[in-house]
């Protein structure tokens, strides 16, 4: 018989301490009842768990953490926040995740996503709020290009026949509250 022999893994809390400062969020609390992972809507989509993750933090297993998909494919719907006992934001731990990703030049597994995110915060810096409609052009013409977009164009045709989309945006009333917001979070980077 044949024992298959595991990887010793040796615990580091530099990672960890790392995540919670930069995160502001006390990784160290979670007990591991897996109540992120049992609710979480992408779970699907994962090659980690949420507990796992946390977990794999705690640990101090880095590359493993910042290479994996579930950083880019977790929707940040907080479900997993709202269900954790120690008030744990995972949602915000996972976005943390991403932007260490990022800092350190590691070749995002799943490259559609930021390209939405920036998107999405794009069209909110200029607006105050989002404009579906320039938000989906620039989403499409970044993630595929002119065939994309037009692979999108009787939908989106579709939408905005029906109301669903408008062509010109709505404007927030003081946009220039939410290009302060923007600029401070520039300046904590």
């Amino acid at each position: 018989m044949v024992v298959e022999q595991l990887p010793q893994i040796i615990p580091n809390s530099s990672f960890r301490k790392e995540v919670e400062q930069l995160g502001g969020e006390k990784v160290s609390a979670c007990f591991q009842c897996e109540k992120c992972t049992n609710g979480c809507p992408v779970l699907f989509a994962m090659d980690i768990t949420p507990h796992k993750i946390i977990h794999a933090i705690q640990l101090g297993m880095k590359d493993e953490i910042l290479h994996s998909d579930t950083i880019w494919v977790c929707a940040s719907c907080e479900t997993c926040t709202t269900r954790c006992p120690n008030n744990i934001d995972i949602a915000h731990i996972m976005d943390t995740l991403r932007q260490m990703s990022l800092r350190e030049g590691i070749k995002v597994s799943q490259p559609k996503i930021p390209v939405f995110h920036s998107a999405f915060l794009s069209s909110i810096k200029r607006h105050g709020k989002v404009s579906e409609m320039e938000m989906a052009l620039s989403y499409y013409l970044k993630s595929e290009g002119l065939t994309g977009l037009l692979k999108q164009a009787g939908m989106g045709i579709r939408m905005f026949l029906k109301g669903k989309m408008k062509l010109l945006p709505d404007q927030v009333k003081d946009n220039g509250k939410v290009k302060d917001i923007f600029k401070k979070a520039g300046e904590r980077r």
